[in-house]
């Protein structure tokens, strides 16, 4: 009896140390990011036995990174070599050297780092162009691309590669359109800097065409003349269509012809990809119109994949099949587009075509490889690929110096930090590695972290991690009383949260389900739940009661079809009723793929991909609907 409870002391002893540390490990970082040194010092006294002992480290020798001695920091990436802490100093280190432009210390160091961004990627052409080795600056003809601001480090190489003529006029004109496209005026007046100023952009028409591009277009007459002219004209045509694609069309019917043909076909495809996005029919005629001009403006992935989506609202199958070809090579090694292919292929009669691509397709744990592999007349079947980490794996795992501090930020709900030290640590992980961490992962009640690790495998898996059932008996609770599919709503979860009961969004959502402050309060008032406060949310129990409600709310209101649901939980029931045809029932699978937002679109194929593998998991038996039945036929708006 003493000896038990000599133990307990001692683990009520190790618990309040370790908290302590905890305490004093953020009162550190604290310190570190008010620049206080002092009080940094101060707590790295009662640290150095902490697992986080390398961050406070590394948290002093950033604060004098511009003074300390090489040797201190080489000394600490030696200690830590391999580890993210290290990868960072270095990575700091490397900007100081870059600026500074010690070049022989920095071409060292640059060569040992992992991690490398834009702006070290910029200094690394710098010391090229220190060395008049010019062969290299064509790779940083790509990132001149880019329509958003890049770092100084950058301007060096830039201003290098326009004297070489290795950018020219029109590469500084094409920067500028995507930078406006994209509405970054501020990227565009930059890079408008390097043209003379004869031909350079006209700011003050720039400034009025942002305010308000309707009143611009409309005060044009007859004056588009130069390349600035044009630039502008088309920057406000596409600031209108934007919110109006009509106003935007009768706009452009009035000064198409003062424009060049390369112009009219750049317009006409946005044109097309707006009016995609919002299931106009007339879509796909100014697609065509588009290309069939002379001289095209080269169309991007992200036009040319919403010609498809128009050609498939549409049944146009030759239309899919000739656009995807026109897809860059990668594009079109997506699940997405491969599978679209074989529809399209399948659809012409040309089954054996079809099969070669459903065939690989359906090996792929995605939703278009489940749906691969329903084209084919097969089943999920997820036993006889399970691997199990063993408790020495796990153990062993456990002990990882990496792994001790991913757990560590955790403890002291440090998010971030614990994914970045998560990531980094299991970047190489085979997959029976990945099991075992996702298995201390899941023992640590960190189910984002079990999940996202688990599905990173290639050839072994456990989709009992992959697909997490916590709180299962608090769920089946509240499913009983609004008749919901378990697999169905457990699919949900796993995409709104991965079950962090805790979690906000930047929007506001809070909890396992993810509720909107205002869903929140109005499901409590149907509820008849007195004294209800947003707090609550965050309770699971609460969370499943609300959530639960309104997602049977939703799907009562959208033909009790989950992808309805499943697309109004996300964007709203409006928007979900809008997506639909408004003369003609669409195949579920179109509807989902033709969602104007990325998130939504996203969401939607995951949360039913999802169910799945739920209803395997959880068991629910050879009666459980495939995907297609889940998806089902989307009726007509009218």
């Amino acid at each position: 009896m003493k000896n038990f409870l000599f133990a307990l002391i001692l683990l009520a002893y190790a618990g309040t140390s370790t908290a302590n540390q905890d305490s004093d490990f953020l009162g550190a970082r604290e310190a570190f990011q008010s620049g206080n040194a002092k009080l940094l010092d101060d707590y790295a006294k009662r640290l150095q036995r902490h697992v986080l002992w390398p961050y406070v480290e590394y948290y002093q020798l950033r604060m004098t990174l511009r003074t300390v001695d090489s040797a201190q920091i080489r000394s600490f990436l030696t200690r830590y070599d391999g580890d993210l802490v290290a990868d960072r100093l270095r990575s700091d280190w490397l900007k100081v050297l870059g600026k500074n432009q010690q070049w022989p210390l920095f071409e060292t160091e640059y060569a040992l780092l992992a991690n490398k961004d834009t702006e070290l990627l910029c200094y690394h052409y710098q010391h090229r162009l220190h060395k008049r080795d010019t062969t290299t600056l064509t790779g940083a003809r790509s990132i001149w691309f880019t329509p958003s601001s890049l770092p100084d480090s950058c301007t060096p190489v830039f201003q290098a590669l326009i004297f070489s003529k290795q950018i020219t006029p029109e590469d500084i004109w094409r920067r500028i359109r995507s930078a406006l496209e994209e509405g970054q005026t501020g990227v565009a007046t930059h890079v408008n800097r390097y043209l003379p100023s004869h031909e350079a952009l006209n700011s003050a028409d720039l400034n009025n065409a942002a305010k308000n591009p309707q009143r611009y277009l409309e005060s044009l007459k007859q004056k588009i003349q130069t390349r600035s002219d044009r630039e502008i004209v088309l920057f406000a045509l596409l600031r209108l269509l934007r919110n109006d694609t009509d106003q935007a069309y009768k706009h452009w019917l009035k000064i198409k012809n003062q424009l060049t043909a390369s112009d009219r076909s750049y317009f006409l495809a946005r044109l097309g990809h707006r009016a995609a996005m919002r299931h106009d029919p007339r879509a796909l005629d100014w697609f065509r119109e588009a290309q069939n001009t002379p001289n095209p403006y080269p169309a991007s992935d992200t036009v040319l994949a919403w010609q498809v989506r128009a050609a498939l609202r549409g049944a146009n199958w030759n239309e899919v099949l000739k656009t995807i070809d026109r897809m860059s090579p990668a594009e079109q090694h997506t699940d997405t587009w491969r599978y679209w292919k074989a529809r399209a292929l399948k659809a012409k009669g040309k089954p054996l075509d079809a099969n070669q691509i459903f065939i690989p397709l359906s090996e792929e744990h995605s939703f278009y490889g489940q749906l691969a592999r329903e084209e084919l007349g097969t089943v999920l079947s997820i036993a006889e690929k399970t691997y199990r980490a063993s408790n020495s794996e796990v153990s062993a795992m456990e002990r990882k110096p990496g792994i001790q501090r991913a757990l560590a930020f955790s403890r002291m709900n440090l998010r971030t930090e614990a994914q970045r030290e998560w990531s980094w640590t299991t970047r190489n992980f085979s997959d029976a590695e990945l099991l075992a961490a996702a298995e201390v992962a899941k023992r640590q009640g960190l189910y984002d972290r079990a999940i996202n690790t688990a599905n990173r495998t290639l050839s072994q898996h456990d989709f009992n991690l992959r697909f997490l059932s916590p709180h299962r008996t608090a769920l089946k609770k509240v499913l009983q009383q609004h008749e919901l599919d378990e697999a169905w709503v457990y699919g949900l979860i796993r995409q709104e949260s991965r079950f962090i009961a805790d979690i906000k969004s930047h929007a506001g959502a809070a909890g396992l389900m993810q509720l909107m402050p205002a869903t929140a309060e109005w499901v409590a008032k149907q509820l008849g739940i007195a004294n209800f406060r947003q707090h609550l949310v965050v309770d699971v129990n609460t969370n499943l009661q609300l959530g639960t409600y309104y997602l049977k709310h939703v799907l009562r209101t959208l033909d009790n079809q989950p992808l309805l649901a499943s697309a109004a939980y996300n964007a709203g029931p409006g928007r979900a009723r809008r997506w639909r045809d408004n003369t003609v029932p669409l195949e579920g699978a179109i509807y989902a793929e033709t969602i104007p937002f990325n998130e939504t679109r996203d969401y939607v194929k995951k949360v039913l991909e999802n169910s799945i593998y739920y209803a395997k998991v959880l068991d629910h038996g050879h009666d459980a609907p495939l995907l297609k039945e889940r998806l089902g036929v989307v009726r007509a708006a009218k």
